[in-house]
């Protein structure tokens, strides 16, 4: 005979105290499982829209990310020479020759000494055409040929002095704040953009950082990539989708989080899985004569059984759906940290998915069921006569 789920579930609710503290237990195991996921998720999501599907970007073959990258002036001349770029209005290949470099600021309330790295990105026109996710919020582009800079809105948002017409010094030079941009959650948000030509020479550096073209079609990157690897000019280079390459650049701060949050979340499951037990363990003691009176009815010692599992279940899964809506507020902030690839600051937010709200679900019903078994097969084995004895 089965045990009605009622019963089960109605049992809950004569030990209020304990049931509440366990649900409690479990919803905060389960929503800083569930930040870290959507932690990882939204550093992975933040650099993938970093990226275009339709361009590609050309990196120094050692490089592992573009800061560290040196193109020379005449392989950046080779590439553009390919037939497989595409033609922008102007009739020339639809591509940007960029540089980047790292300058120190300080974020907002931070002492003076305190500063974080940001990305200097210099541009050429064509490099605002191939980001049709930057947007202008206020103020003006900079002009190129001068000392004018425009600020993504995470950098203008988190440090000081990054106000439209603010000025800051760096390469022995004045450079004038003229507009912030948005570059729709993307990596560019924590940039900060001027002149590439005008970086080069206040740097005085001889080489560009990356190269980003738009391809006539996605389709043809094999052709390229072939074309790049036979060619004994460009074979200190390497050339990726640049979806790919920013996807790529995520991986080790992501798999840092993941590996580090998920740790944690064992270690506190722990607490949570004792919690059900003793709660389980609590109903089995209270309800001895209720499990004889069920066994002496007829029912299965596995009806027993899987009654008090699904109570253990239920609590489980009740915390982790609390745990989650708290963690899906999480998806309103935005937070930043450096980025182990290029050593910059880089803004992200938390993103909820489907597979982080099942792997949650899935996280709690493995806490549920550890934590509920052994006491669940201690009713089931409770001997008929002892357990109505009891009363």
């Amino acid at each position: 005979m089965k045990i009605p789920l009622s019963y089960s579930f109605r049992s809950l609710w004569t030990r209020k105290l304990t049931t509440f503290l366990t649900i409690a237990g479990v919803a905060l195991v389960s929503f800083v499982f569930t930040a870290v996921l959507m932690l990882a998720n939204g550093v992975k999501n933040t650099m993938v829209a970093t990226g275009s599907a339709d361009n590609a970007i050309v990196l120094r073959k050692s490089a592992e990310s573009e800061t560290l990258s040196i193109i020379t002036f005449d392989e950046a001349d080779v590439i553009g020479t390919q037939p497989e770029i595409a033609i922008g209005n102007d009739g020339k290949p639809l591509m940007t020759k960029e540089v980047l470099t790292l300058i120190n600021l300080k974020k907002h309330g931070a002492q003076p000494n305190d500063l974080s790295n940001v990305t200097v990105r210099g541009v050429t026109p064509d490099g605002i055409l191939l980001r049709p996710q930057v947007k202008l919020t206020s103020g003006r582009m900079f002009n190129f040929g001068s000392s004018e800079l425009i600020v993504g809105n995470e950098i203008a948002d988190r440090f000081d002095g990054m106000g439209i017409g603010n000025t800051i010094k760096f390469a022995g030079r004045t450079w004038k704040i003229v507009g912030h941009f948005d570059a729709g959650r993307s990596g560019f948000a924590s940039d900060i953009w001027g002149d590439a030509n005008q970086i080069l020479q206040a740097f005085n550096r001889q080489a560009y950082s990356s190269i980003v073209m738009r391809l006539k079609s996605p389709k043809d990157f094999a052709a390229l990539k072939a074309r790049f690897e036979a060619d004994p000019r460009l074979n200190n280079l390497k050339i990726e989708p640049e979806k790919q390459f920013y996807a790529e650049q995520s991986q080790t701060l992501a798999n840092f989080i993941r590996i580090l949050g998920i740790v944690i979340t064992v270690i506190f499951s722990f607490g949570a899985m004792v919690g059900a037990m003793i709660t389980m363990y609590a109903a089995v003691a209270n309800r001895t004569v209720e499990i004889g009176t069920l066994r002496a009815l007829g029912f299965h010692r596995r009806s027993v059984l899987g009654a008090f599992l699904i109570e253990s279940l239920f609590i489980a899964l009740l915390g982790a759906g609390i745990g989650l809506l708290a963690a899906s507020t999480l998806s309103l902030l935005t937070i930043s940290t450096t980025d182990f690839a290029s050593f910059s600051e880089i803004a992200f937010g938390f993103t909820m998915t489907g597979p982080i709200i099942i792997s949650t679900f899935l996280f709690a019903a493995v806490m549920g069921f550890i934590g509920g078994f052994l006491p669940s097969f201690r009713a089931a084995r409770l001997d008929i006569v002892n357990a109505l004895r009891s009363a």
